[in-house]
């Protein structure tokens, strides 16, 4: 397997995402207030289901939010009301509930499918109002490029999808943005960095989560999402990637095809994905469907793509996955890309590996090499408290692990070491939480630890085996004869040193004697009666 001992070279972690301030204090602060009032006129705020579980000093608060209920709050259960709330405040609070929808084995099943409408079942925008924003985004009207043109499949929080021909047969999905959805992204952004930053004043806990760098990454990604043309050349991108993986024996997902004809600011052409929606209750029932190795396939497709080659499909929840027999499936929606350097993918290998070997010491010193838990802590006592946390989860169904208990114990080791959020692994852990609650969903009883292992296992014995050292010291020479090679091209240049000997002025000596015998006398004259 290779020796798994040397110490991993420190990389120095990237800059934090740069503080974007508030544009208008006064409108975020209005807004904050309306989206807290919609949660309370929606009981979604601290619903009625769940006051009696709450402690005695907080039930009273919670009676006093449900006398201002409106009639949104009377029909639906408590997942039903939240989503209905979230598509109100808008794309900013869709994103958090299409997280929230992916953990059923936190929130209940009940409740994930009830918040999964958010995933692509809003109301669409009308046809015509599509064929303007795809004439005004491309240059041409809609029948140049497409011989048939339909009614939208999937209306998203940022987007729609529409069917539609091409002159050669094809069928093609394709993506319109929302009129006008860059306005209230910009404003829902607004108002989180205002929550943001009232959070780290008044909330010492939340601190360490780095809430503003938290919102500035997903700031980030959201405006990536908003240009079609970036998505496409994501789309293209992750294309490459997943059919290599196919060409080296991991190809557990697919891409489909770019339409670079049918690309805008506005508008996305992308081939037709085979099978069904995720999101659609016929899909686990497709004859021939393996539903094991679908949810395998999910946490292989989503490791060999962030180990092997670095980039990831940030997404990956239901509403982005078609699928078919008997296990293949198909991704779509590349608007966010989560990217990790070569540090990071080292960090994360040998984290899953240390996990998967129970060497609870090794992923302790990893934790502390990358950064991860502040210097001044004890890797034998950290080592201890993730033996606390993984021991009762290593090998065990996932209908057997509280995950809610299992999170809240993680929270607690986190704070008790100081450990800060990584802004640079946010895209990270958010798309594992989704990649979990999918394989989840499709088996509650999927191992993740062991559809992780072969991927895992696969790059440690490429990275870290015995060729893999031979590699790196064969490049490590390499990299030393370059340097001596251009330092006998080209020398140093002599440098002369000039030692001048400078001598204190005459006035300087005179003063300095006078000043000490004068303290000598003053001395003597103090000590003299003791003298006597």
């Amino acid at each position: 397997m290779g020796d798994l001992s040397r110490r991993i070279d420190p990389a120095t972690p990237p800059p934090p995402p740069a503080t974007v301030p508030v544009r208008r204090p006064f409108d975020a602060s209005l807004r904050l207030l309306s989206w807290g009032w919609v949660l309370v006129r929606h009981d979604a705020l601290l619903p009625r289901e769940i006051t009696p579980l709450l402690p005695v000093w907080v039930r009273w608060i919670a009676h006093l939010l449900h006398a201002f209920t409106g009639r949104e709050a009377r029909d639906g259960r408590p997942g039903q009301r939240l989503g209905k709330a979230f598509e109100h405040l808008g794309p900013v609070a869709i994103k958090l509930g299409q997280v929230l929808a992916t953990r059923a084995d936190i929130f209940g099943v009940e409740f994930a499918r009830d918040l999964g409408r958010l995933k692509d079942a809003l109301e669409p925008f009308p046809v015509d109002q599509a064929r303007r924003e795809i004439e005004r985004s491309l240059g041409r009207p809609v029948e140049a490029l497409f011989t048939d043109f339909g009614a939208p499949v999937a209306a998203a929080s940022l987007a729609q999808a529409h069917p539609a021909w091409l002159a050669d047969g094809r069928k093609v999905a394709v993506k319109v943005l929302r009129p006008g959805v860059e306005r209230r992204v910009a404003q829902g952004l607004d108002s989180m960095r205002l929550a943001a930053r009232l959070a780290v004043r008044f909330v010492a806990p939340a601190r360490r989560l780095e809430p503003s760098a938290f919102v500035e990454t997903i700031a980030r990604a959201l405006q990536l999402e908003l240009d079609m043309r970036l998505e496409a050349a994501a789309a293209s991108e992750l294309k490459d990637i997943m059919d290599k993986a196919s060409g080296s024996g991991g190809g557990h997902m697919t891409a489909p095809a770019v339409i670079w004809d049918g690309v805008g600011k506005r508008v996305l052409t992308l081939e037709w994905a085979p099978g069904l929606a995720m999101t659609d209750p016929l899909a686990v029932e497709q004859p021939g469907l393996d539903r094991n190795a679908l949810a395998d396939n999910v946490v292989q497709a989503f490791l060999t793509q962030a180990l092997d080659y670095g980039t990831f499909h940030a997404d990956l929840h239901e509403g982005n996955l078609f699928c078919h027999a008997p296990a293949e499936l198909t991704a779509i929606d590349f608007g966010i890309v989560g990217r990790l350097g070569p540090s990071e993918r080292r960090y994360l290998a040998e984290i899953l590996w240390g996990f998967l070997s129970r060497d609870y010491e090794r992923i302790a010193r990893v934790h502390f090499e990358a950064g991860y838990v502040p210097p001044e802590h004890s890797v034998e006592a950290f080592a201890q408290a993730l033996r606390a946390v993984g021991e009762p989860v290593i090998g065990k169904q996932a209908s057997q692990v509280s995950m809610g208990r299992l999170l809240g114990q993680l929270f607690e080791i986190t704070a008790l070491f100081d450990m800060h959020l990584r802004p640079e692994l946010i895209l990270l852990q958010k798309t594992m939480v989704s990649v979990e609650g999918v394989a989840r969903r499709l088996n509650p009883d999927h191992d993740l630890w062991a559809a992780s292992q072969p991927v895992v296992e696969r790059w440690i014995r490429r990275e870290l085996g015995p060729q893999a050292q031979v590699r790196d010291a064969l490049e490590e020479l390499r990299a030393t004869l370059k340097a001596l090679s251009r330092l006998a091209q080209n020398p140093p240049a002599p440098q002369t040193v000039i030692v001048r000997e400078t001598r204190a002025p005459a006035w300087l000596i005179v003063c300095v004697t006078l000043a000490t015998a004068a303290s000598a006398a003053a001395l003597v004259l103090s000590l003299w009666p003791a003298i006597v």
